[in-house]
């Protein structure tokens, strides 16, 4: 018999480790504000992080893509967490 593992209680990672979100949203200075503020509340000030964006085709859209240290796997739940709940958000990676 097969034996299958529930991953939901686990993590494929090790932590700590460089990790990096995607957030996909409107194209406007105020959507990069958002995710940068919820950002830093959940990546310790002492941490650097790198983000980089894109523009979709038409310029409606705006990927922001954040790099950081991720300490743990709740931290990085809760940060899904909280950007998920966002309206502006229409996407996370």
């Amino acid at each position: 018999m097969e034996t299958v593992t529930d991953f939901s209680k686990e993590s494929v990672f090790e932590f700590p480790l460089s990790f990096s979100i995607r957030v996909i949203g409107t194209n406007s200075d105020a959507f990069q504000e958002l995710v940068m503020a919820i950002v830093s509340r959940h990546v310790p000030q002492d941490d650097q992080y790198a983000v980089s964006q894109r523009l979709s085709g038409g310029g409606k859209y705006r990927a922001l893509t954040v790099t950081f240290l991720a300490r743990s796997r709740p931290q990085l739940d809760e940060l899904y967490r909280e950007l998920g709940e966002q309206k502006e958000v229409f996407m996370l990676l």
